[in-house]
């Protein structure tokens, strides 16, 4: 396997050779000049005489230049190299959350300039394609919207059982549509960056609840609220932060057996927490769930994989995260 190889080691050597081997040709040169000056010494105190001459004429001179040399050359090759590395740097300070990333080349070396406008131009063109991609998922969203409405309009002039299941499945799949063209519009719109709305926590999560505790009692199960007397504030996008509670609740539901009980409260954080009675997640299994197309083992087979991977992203938006309590059986948005 071929190793990197260093710019600047290489020409360190390059510079050390060329500077050795010209002193040795100059200290050559003197020799020969000298050879014939000590073949006419006779005494021991002439060549001695000759040799101090030579030290100091040649020897000390010579490596009077050298030196700062070899430190002017290390001094400057590391200020040439600087550019880079502060280019570098700016890159590391990057988030997940920058768009239109490209390396600030007005102050790198000509050199490299090729180098870094063809890295710039795949980036624009992957800053492309992921903008194409986000628009698209918007389009297609919200052209599902459409005939997923008139569905539920000719369903509710069935009267046939059948028709009730899949008014369920409609309105799952219009729930998942709606998630995702919010997700592809947070994406689009960098929500992280311009969210700015001041939300309290508690209003999200009685909204929530409201509107979901119908159709858990009609499911046989229970929903309660434990909310704060003080407002928990956050910033961002509430009906984001609401439909990720919605997910973590409907999550609660599939694993709370008949009877049970879904407890969402409202953290000091701040957070918000879902418990049910479910086996509970531990950090693995949470973490290989929020990989998309992913399902636990007692989700529904109907479901598309998506939820915990969404809530992931919304609470990744927001600069926040999900977890897991093991031993509480709760899952939690941690806006913290």
């Amino acid at each position: 396997m071929t190793r990197n190889k260093s710019i600047f080691k290489t020409l360190a050597r390059g510079l050390a050779v060329v500077g050795f081997t010209g002193t040795a040709f100059l200290l050559a040169a003197v020799v020969i000049e000298y050879r014939f000056t000590f073949s006419e010494l006779s005494t021991s105190e002439a060549i001695k005489a000759a040799l101090k001459e030579m030290i100091e004429h040649v020897a000390l001179p010579v490596g009077a230049l050298l030196i700062p040399m070899a430190i002017a050359s290390l001094w400057v090759m590391r200020r040439a190299f600087r550019p880079l590395s502060d280019a570098a740097a700016a890159l590391e300070e990057l988030t997940a959350q920058d768009r239109d990333i490209r390396i600030d080349d007005h102050a790198l070396p000509i050199e490299v300039l090729p180098f870094t406008q063809a890295v710039n131009n795949l980036l624009s063109k992957l800053a492309d394609a992921a903008t194409r991609h986000e628009s698209f998922a918007a389009d297609i969203a919200h052209e599902l919207r459409t005939p997923l409405a008139s569905m539920m309009l000719e369903l509710d002039e069935i009267d046939h059982p059948a028709a009730m299941r899949l008014k369920g499945d409609v309105a799952s799949m219009r729930r998942l549509i709606d998630q995702l063209m919010l997700l592809a519009q947070m994406d689009a719109q960098q929500a992280s960056a311009t969210a700015t709305d001041t939300i309290d926590l508690n209003d999200v999560a009685r909204e929530v609840v409201a509107r979901t505790a119908p159709a858990i009692i009609a499911d046989g199960k229970s929903i309660e609220l434990s909310a704060m007397e003080q407002p928990a504030i956050v910033r961002g996008r509430k009906e984001a932060i609401a439909a990720a509670l919605r997910n973590l609740i409907e999550n609660a539901v599939r694993v709370t057996p008949l009877g049970g009980r879904i407890l969402v409260s409202v953290g000091v954080g701040p957070n918000l927490r879902v418990a049910d009675e479910g086996q509970g997640l531990s950090t693995e299994q949470l973490a290989s769930l929020i990989q998309r197309n992913r399902r636990s083992d007692h989700s529904s087979p109907d479901g598309a994989g998506l939820g915990l991977a969404i809530v992931d992203r919304i609470m990744h938006l927001h600069g926040g995260c999900v977890r897991t309590e093991p031993q509480q059986k709760a899952l939690v948005l941690d806006f913290s």
